[in-house]
């Protein structure tokens, strides 16, 4: 479990687990209660992942699971990451909300319909894009937030964990001049720049190819290091956002990615035109 490793993410990963092994014993949700003396909210929290057991709580589950003893090793590790903060809530943020999957995520596919994708986001532009929330900041709210974006784009050039992004963005998040002219000319010179790093693949869809399968939202893909654990699809909608788990939604959001795959201009041509747009707005 390496550095970047998330504590919400193992409970989400530590729940299933339980949930499974309750399955395979034949133990159904009220007899795991009974046995436990839990409430029926506290094990759904648990299986759930909202909550991660205490090591003699989760020692008494594996026992009534008929786990060996000799086999505990893995999953009391397993609760001990689960336990942990993430560095994200000491920014007031949600311990299970998207940066805390993003956190564990070893890939990211991300389509930008009216924004420049937050991973790629100047911090001018970061500021402009939160003043234009619909949610009310407070003062402090409002830089943990910017803070927090800032701090999510290091991955992208890290030497231990670098987190591969492929960022899809309409052409029209490039032509508006979010915060202003001289932001957004800037903001078009740092995604240029971002361009160049080996783990990110930047791909313009242009306004030319008329109506694409991405016009209903934006939305991401999150992948992760382990089989185990399945893509998760991510959308942002006017009254908050949701995560998408089950197959077939997931599947309708990568075969998304595949036609925006197939209509989006070569990295090259992409960095071009982003390059001109730049242009055009110092004229």
């Amino acid at each position: 479990m390496g550095e970047h490793d998330s504590p919400p993410f193992w409970r989400r990963r530590l729940g299933k687990v339980l949930r499974e092994l309750r399955e395979s014993a034949r133990i159904s949700p009220s007899e795991a209660c009974t046995r436990l003396d839990f409430s029926p909210a506290r094990l759904s929290r648990m299986e759930s992942g909202q909550t991660a057991p205490e090591p003699v709580v989760l020692k008494a589950m594996l026992d009534v699971y008929g786990v060996p003893a000799s086999d505990w090793t893995w999953y009391l590790d397993l609760g001990r990451e689960a336990r942990k903060k993430g560095w994200w809530q000491a920014y007031g943020l949600s311990a299970m909300g998207y940066v805390a999957l993003e956190e564990a995520a070893s890939s990211v596919r991300d389509f930008g319909l009216a924004y420049i994708p937050g991973l790629l986001q100047t911090e001018d532009y970061v500021r402009a894009v939160l003043r234009d929330s619909p949610a009310r900041f407070t003062k402090v709210r409002f830089e943990n937030e910017v803070d927090v974006r800032l701090i999510r784009q290091r991955r992208l050039v890290s030497d231990a964990d670098a987190l591969d992004l492929t960022a899809f963005v309409d052409e029209g998040a490039l032509r508006r001049p979010v915060g202003g002219p001289q932001v957004m000319r800037t903001q078009l010179h740092w995604l240029v720049a971002r361009a160049e790093l080996p783990n990110v693949t930047l791909r313009v869809v242009p306004t030319a190819v008329g109506q694409h399968a991405g016009m209903m939202s934006a939305f991401t893909v999150l992948s992760f290091p382990s089989l185990q654990d399945p893509d998760i699809a991510y959308v942002e909608h006017a009254a908050g956002s949701v995560f998408l788990e089950k197959a077939d939604e997931v599947r309708a959001c990568t075969l998304r990615f595949d036609r925006l795959d197939a209509l989006a201009l070569p990295v090259d041509e992409s960095v071009e035109l982003i390059e001109r747009i730049a242009a055009e707005g110092s004229t």
